[in-house]
């Protein structure tokens, strides 16, 4: 099958698990003899336009005849059986649906976030969960200036969303959530249910599983209020005032706009590791020596890339128990869920980890199971191809 993967790539210096993904997928679906190719933009480019252009990037994020334009000529040009979209905030814009319908080629897209209702991506406001959007109006994200704290930022992104809410719903010919929780969050949508498929991302890994684990718990992944860090590092407090100095350690991986108040926080704390921003291997070697992963999430995660990546490693994740994780965690079987936004409930957590070593060893080998029957790549390539197949059989814009 030959596929056309559509993204526009995050900043270098905010490491995505959207990048991630779409490299991950290719690279699967190639090792199974597909023609896989690339069209992107990249927002790091951005830093290097003149005054002017930046000027232009609302319009730009609302329509953008430049990407529309260069779709359509290469999908003329290399003919591939699907397009599938991933990302086209802010450079590609909804253009893109239009240039695959004048093609005659379905477009299949990924819903990595809730940008398309919520202004921010996550339902998330003032270290909350806010749904106000969830049904569909986003005068709230406006009144509040949610994306960025800037009304003009906020008023592009709600007018991107809501002008083209048509076109998401008629050029479309197979939606992709990657968490049954993220599709029930996103029904003011209204998308159509039959084109609508739940498929969890692809989490290769091949390295070593089990291992001798250190007196420590890690957390990776971007640090801010969204992904938990002021209730990680609230909890390590709360836990180490009642384990004292013969405790377990904690390790951070990861970078993100918090960065200087977790490593002031952490370097006040013996008993707190900075790793900053690793590479995958490194990750995987440092969760594989740790008894437990700490994800205390805020916000209600689409997916748990964190929570997998554990699992295959065969270390338990502890997770807030809203989002994604309660569809990929069975609590008490392989890992563990506290009440999300409770520092006091993770502190508690982080106890019985040091108390039970045993039991927890027992949740990491469970959690390699589930990686196994429920994350294998070639069971995910094959539902992606399903997918695939379906937008083919039915597509959803009539052909040009």
């Amino acid at each position: 099958m030959k596929i056309l993967m559509v993204h526009n790539r995050y900043r270098s210096t905010a490491p995505s698990g959207e990048n991630r993904v779409v490299d991950q997928e290719s690279e699967a679906l190639t090792a199974a003899g597909h023609d896989v190719r690339h069209f992107e933009r990249h927002s790091d480019d951005i830093e290097d336009w003149p005054t002017w252009k930046k000027a232009t990037l609302p319009g730009r994020v609302v329509w953008s005849r430049a990407s529309r334009h260069d779709l359509a000529r290469d999908l003329f040009r290399h003919r591939p059986d699907v397009v599938h979209i991933h990302n086209t905030f802010p450079l590609l814009s909804p253009s893109v649906l239009y240039a695959c319908r004048l093609a005659g080629v379905p477009a299949v897209i990924t819903l990595h976030n809730y940008k398309l209702l919520c202004a921010s991506g996550d339902f998330f406001r003032n270290g909350e969960v806010c749904h106000n959007c969830a049904g569909g109006n986003p005068a709230s994200a406006v009144l509040h200036r949610c994306y960025r704290g800037s009304a003009l930022a906020t008023g592009t992104t709600v007018l991107n969303a809501r002008g083209h809410r048509g076109s998401w719903r008629k050029l479309v010919s197979a939606y992709i959530f990657i968490s049954e929780s993220q599709r029930q969050l996103m029904s003011g949508m209204d998308f159509d249910p039959e084109r609508s498929f739940v498929k969890h991302n692809i989490v290769p890994y091949d390295g070593p599983v089990g291992g001798p684990r250190q007196r420590q718990v890690t957390y990776v992944g971007r640090l801010d209020a969204a992904k938990g860090a002021p209730l990680l590092m609230k909890s390590w407090d709360a836990y180490r005032a009642t384990a004292g100095d013969d405790a377990l350690r904690l390790v951070i991986a990861g970078g993100g706009p918090m960065l200087e108040q977790v490593a002031a926080w952490a370097a006040e704390r013996p008993s707190v590791e900075m790793r900053g921003l690793m590479s995958k291997p490194d990750v995987f070697k440092l969760i594989g020596e740790s008894r437990a992963v700490v994800l205390p999430s805020q916000w209600e995660e689409t997916f748990g890339l964190v929570v997998v990546e554990a699992m295959a490693v065969g270390v338990p994740p502890l997770a807030s128990g809203h989002g994604s994780f309660p569809d990929l965690i069975t609590d008490g079987v392989d890992g563990a869920l506290f009440e999300p936004g409770r520092p006091d409930a993770l502190a508690k957590l982080l106890l019985d980890v040091d108390a039970a070593p045993d039991r927890y060893a027992e949740l990491g080998r469970q959690a390699r199971t589930t990686y196994e029957k429920h994350h294998q790549i070639d069971r995910n390539v094959e539902q992606l191809l399903d997918i695939y197949r379906f937008a083919v059989a039915h597509p959803a814009a009539a052909q040009r």
